[in-house]
């Protein structure tokens, strides 16, 4: 997935997976994967994504600033 803003693009295919914390089993309506990546400039983004009825039914790419993003690490 590529989200671009006016200053970044985050692109999943491009960036690396830093951690991934899921939550219930793949296919499971319920379930969610919220996945930190870090791109080759240093910036971080989280990916998130779930099932039709978890608490993240849409895909979604939000920006994380470095201090942010290694708060979220320390507590996942």
């Amino acid at each position: 997935m590529i989200k671009v803003t006016k200053k970044r693009t985050y692109d999943t295919e491009t960036a690396t997976i830093v951690k991934k914390c899921t939550s219930k089993d793949y296919g499971d309506p319920t379930g969610y994967e919220l996945t930190m990546y870090q791109t080759p400039e240093g910036d971080y983004f989280l990916y998130i994504y779930g099932g039709e009825e978890s608490p993240y039914p849409k895909e979604k790419i939000r920006g994380y600033a470095k201090a942010a993003a290694l708060l979220w690490l320390d507590l996942r």
